[in-house]
């Protein structure tokens, strides 16, 4: 396992880091299952575990509390709030009246009384930068979080955080979350660019595409991974869009077979090598899922490799642009670019 520093906090984190989205309902992991998926990333050497509120309704987090319950001192505990968490409009949001209860409410979950890194899952456009900062400023100097960051941000939001921390003399995020892979490339383009000129760890989601680089997706074989079943849109190869994927994955297969790789070291491989990323989140279901995983601890890519990469999937480009998280709202709400 690497280790690298999380932006300029001093904190040493693995380069893989464990994901606990499917934890719980989601991926249909039993309590048991989730600890021996614990136990296996420690004894690898990954030290950071991501979960949030909104995973499973707060499952994941109970799950993930239960199976560090003894060893929470060895281990960078990192969660999320600011999605949606009931049908009350006020259990949202990057306001102080949520994040200060949403915060409780994880670390109770959680079975703890701080974490490490709490993230805004979302930008909150109905919430002003200082208000959420503040919030955050104080949970900090509470003793209830060490550090917090952002999820999924675009760019200029970004810029703008870290622009309102300096004005009212805040604490600033100290991470970025986004996705990131080779099929998504599009962060490449604005975000790390931002992220690295203001010193962001950055712990990337998605590496593995949901499950488009994992082998398991490959032409002429029906789809039947876990993300196919609730969300079949995305896989449904009669679509340009998942055309294009599928083709983009036969090329990298071939790029894997000559370098004597797995789809996915070669996936998770690219993603450690920019040298704006921190760490990849990986979010195995199964042991088998992490064990595949681990393999690509060490992996270090080739300038060959990545040359023949880039020749398939360019820098900077999404190949499914519609399921970005970071657009700006006025380009998928026509009301807010006309007067």
């Amino acid at each position: 396992m690497q280790y690298r520093t999380l932006g300029r906090t001093g904190v040493q984190v693995s380069s893989l880091a464990l994901g606990a989205m499917n934890f719980g309902r989601i991926g249909r992991t039993t309590q048991d299952e989730a600890t021996a998926l614990v136990d296996a990333a420690l004894e690898a050497g990954i030290n950071l575990i991501d979960t949030a509120d909104r995973y499973s309704g707060g499952e994941s987090e109970e799950m993930v509390g239960k199976a560090i319950a003894g060893r929470r001192e060895d281990i960078m505990l990192a969660t999320k709030a600011s999605m949606p968490m009931s049908e009350e409009r006020n259990h949202q949001g990057g306001s102080r009246r949520w994040l200060v209860t949403a915060l409780e409410n994880s670390l109770r979950r959680l079975g703890v009384d701080h974490v490490d890194l709490y993230q805004i899952h979302r930008w909150d456009p109905r919430t002003g930068d200082e208000e959420t900062l503040s919030a955050l400023t104080d949970l900090q100097r509470a003793g209830k979080i060490r550090y917090f960051g952002s999820s999924t941000f675009p760019a200029y939001r970004i810029v703008q955080a870290q622009w309102a921390a300096r004005e009212h003399h805040l604490s600033r995020y100290v991470t970025e979350q986004p996705g990131y892979s080779v099929l998504q490339r599009g962060i490449e383009t604005h975000v790390l660019p931002v992220t690295q000129e203001y010193g962001l760890g950055v712990l990337v989601w998605s590496p593995l595409a949901s499950g488009w680089l994992t082998g398991a997706v490959r032409e002429g074989r029906d789809i039947t991974t876990n993300r196919s079943a609730f969300m079949p849109e995305r896989f449904d190869t009669s679509l340009p869009v998942n055309r294009a994927r599928l083709d983009a994955v036969e090329r990298l297969a071939g790029v894997a077979d000559q370098a004597g790789l797995t789809m996915i070291q070669l996936a998770l491989g690219f993603v450690a090598a920019h040298p704006g990323v921190t760490s990849a989140l990986i979010g195995p279901r199964t042991p088998d899922h992490l064990t595949a995983q681990l393999a690509a601890a060490d992996t270090v890519l080739t300038a060959d490799v990545l040359d023949a990469i880039d020749a398939i999937v360019a820098p900077g480009t999404d190949l499914a642009p519609q399921e970005k998280h970071d657009t700006p709202p006025a380009l998928l709400d026509p009301s807010l670019r006309r007067r």
